[in-house]
C-alpha cells in the first residue's frame, strides 16, 4: 500500500481504535480526535477542534510557560507520558478516570509539530479495585474469625476450641444445626493447624450412595466392579498429609462405619477390590446436624465408631442463641451483597433490624444470608425496610419466652463505644492494655475515645 493510500485511510484506521485518540498542536490547541475520544468525553468534534486541550481539565496536564510566554504542557518538554492514571472532565460535567499515554510528534528535521494522546476508560477497573479493597476490609474485620462472624460469648468459646483443637491430630467432630457454619469451622481448624500447606479434602457423606461411597473414600483398583476401568485413588489418599472433612457423617451406612473405624485405629485404608493396606497420614474432621447418641441408642450408628470420632467435640450454637451477633451478621451480609449487586442501597432501617433481631432463625446463618439476597432483589429504595424482608420474617410472632430473651438491636457505633468504656474500666484507663483486650491498635483506641467523647472519667 502506497503512503498516499495510507494517508487516505488513516482516519478510518484511527476511528476503528477502541481507545480515544486526540492530536494537539504545540500550543495545546486540539487539531483532531477520533470517534472513541468523542464518545468518552461526550463532545462533538466541532466543539473541540480549535479549542485548548486544557478545556478537558485533565489532572495529568501540567502547564508551564516557555521563553515566549506561551502556555506549554510539560509533555512537550519531556517528550512522552506512559501509563498515567488521571481524571478529566466530560462535557456533562462528570469526571472520567482514564489511563493516558502521550508522545510529541516531530517532523523530519526533529522539530516538534504537535502531540498525540491515547486515553483508555478505566472506570470499571477502578470500581473492581474498590470492591476488592472493600472485600479485604470485610474479610479482615475484627468481628470475623476465619470467615465466621460474631463476638458473642458462645462464639468466643467456639473460636477458643478451634484454636486449641487445631494443634492436635486427634479426630474432631463438629455438631450443629443446619446452616450454622460447620464447614467454616472445619476449614478454620485446617488453616490454623500445621497441616495448612497440605491438601484439604471435603466429602459430603449424604450425597453419595452406599455403592459409590467406599470407592470415593478409599479408591478402587481396575476391575473391582463393572465400571472400574482403571485404578483410582480415593479421597483419603488425596488428603494424605492434610485433613479430610467428612460432612453429614450421621448418614454413613453401618458397613462404611466399620471400615472407617479401622482407618481411625490403624491409619490404613484398603482400596475396593484389593487387600493390600495403604498407610495414610490424615487428620479426620467430621460434622453432623444429627443427634448421634440418639442414633446409637436406636442402633443406626455404631457406638464404638461414635466414641472414636468424638474425641474433640465442638458444638456450634444456633443463631437464636447468638442474639448479640445478629446485627453483626446482618451488617456483614448486607455489605457483601451490596458489593456484589452494586445497587444503590446504603443501609438497613431500624424497623427492619428490629424484625431481624426478634426472628428465631430456624435456618441459622444460611437463612440470614438468603434473607438479604431476597431483600436486595425486592428493595427499590436506598434502605432495606421491613417490607423488603421475606413474609415469614414480617409475620413472625415470637412467644413471650423468646421475646423476653431477645436482646434489643445495638447500633454498631454504640457497641464500639460501650466495648471501649468497659475495656478502659477493666484496665483502669490504660489505653494500651484496653487496645489489647478489644483487639485494635492504641491509635484506634485514641481515635475512638475522641470520636465518642470518652474521657478518663469513664474508666472509673
Amino acid at each position: 500500500m502506497l503512503e498516499q493510500e495510507l494517508n487516505e485511510y488513516w482516519k478510518t484506521v484511527v476511528d476503528t481504535i477502541q481507545e480515544g485518540v486526540m492530536i494537539v498542536a504545540p500550543g495545546g490547541i486540539i487539531v483532531s480526535a477520533n470517534r472513541a475520544f468523542l464518545h468518552l468525553t461526550g463532545y462533538a468534534l466541532d466543539e473541540l477542534v480549535g479549542q485548548p486541550c486544557s478545556r478537558l481539565n485533565c489532572t495529568a496536564c501540567h502547564l508551564e510557560r516557555n521563553q515566549e510566554l506561551h502556555h506549554w504542557c510539560r509533555l512537550f518538554r519531556e517528550g512522552s507520558l506512559k501509563k498515567q492514571r488521571c481524571v478529566l472532565n466530560r462535557r456533562d460535567g462528570t469526571q472520567l478516570h482514564i489511563l493516558k499515554n502521550a508522545s510529541v510528534l516531530r517532523d523530519r528535521e526533529g522539530k516538534v509539530i504537535g502531540a498525540v494522546e491515547t486515553m483508555t476508560d478505566i472506570s470499571e477497573i477502578l470500581e473492581q479495585e474498590t470492591k476488592i479493597e472493600a472485600f479485604k476490609r470485610e474479610l479482615t474485620g475484627r468481628d470475623t474469625f476465619y470467615g465466621m462472624v460474631g463476638n458473642s460469648a458462645p462464639m468466643q468459646r467456639v473460636y477458643s476450641l478451634v484454636n486449641n483443637a487445631a494443634h492436635s491430630d486427634a479426630p474432631l467432630i463438629i455438631f450443629g444445626e443446619s446452616g450454622t457454619g460447620k464447614e467454616l469451622v472445619a476449614q478454620a481448624v485446617h488453616e490454623i493447624s500445621s497441616r495448612r500447606d497440605q491438601p484439604y479434602v471435603k466429602v459430603n457423606c449424604a450425597a453419595l450412595n452406599e455403592s459409590l461411597l467406599e470407592s470415593e473414600l478409599f479408591g478402587h483398583v481396575k476391575g473391582a466392579f463393572t465400571s472400574a476401568a482403571q485404578d483410582r485413588k480415593g479421597r483419603f489418599e488425596a488428603a494424605r498429609g492434610g485433613s479430610i472433612f467428612l460432612d453429614e457423617i450421621g448418614d454413613l451406612p453401618l458397613s462404611t462405619q466399620v471400615k472407617l473405624l479401622r482407618v481411625l485405629e490403624e491409619n490404613i485404608i484398603e482400596r475396593v477390590g484389593e487387600n493390600q493396606p495403604v498407610p495414610i497420614n490424615v487428620r479426620i474432621i467430621s460434622a453432623t446436624n444429627k443427634n448421634l447418641m440418639e442414633m446409637v441408642r436406636e442402633g443406626t450408628f455404631r457406638e464404638d465408631f461414635f466414641y472414636r470420632i468424638n474425641v474433640i467435640p465442638i458444638n456450634i450454637p444456633p443463631v437464636r442463641d447468638r442474639g448479640d451477633d445478629i446485627s453483626l451478621l446482618a451488617e456483614s451480609f448486607f455489605s457483601k451483597i451490596q458489593l456484589k449487586m452494586g445497587k444503590n442501597i446504603n443501609r438497613i432501617s431500624n424497623e427492619a433490624m428490629n424484625l431481624l433481631m426478634r426472628y428465631n432463625w430456624p435456618g441459622n446463618v444460611r437463612e440470614l444470608r438468603s434473607t438479604f439476597e431476597y431483600a436486595f432483589v425486592t428493595c427499590q429504595g436506598s434502605a432495606i425496610t421491613e417490607n423488603d424482608l421475606p413474609p415469614v420474617i414480617q409475620q413472625y410472632q415470637p412467644t413471650p419466652e423468646v421475646a423476653l430473651h431477645t436482646p434489643a438491636p445495638v447500633d454498631k457505633q454504640e457497641r464500639q463505644k460501650q466495648e471501649l468504656i468497659q475495656a478502659l474500666k477493666t484496665t483502669g484507663g490504660n489505653q494500651s492494655r484496653a487496645a489489647e483486650i478489644i483487639g485494635v491498635s492504641r491509635v484506634t483506641v485514641w481515635n475512638r475515645m475522641k470520636k465518642y467523647k470518652i474521657t478518663s472519667a469513664h474508666a472509673t
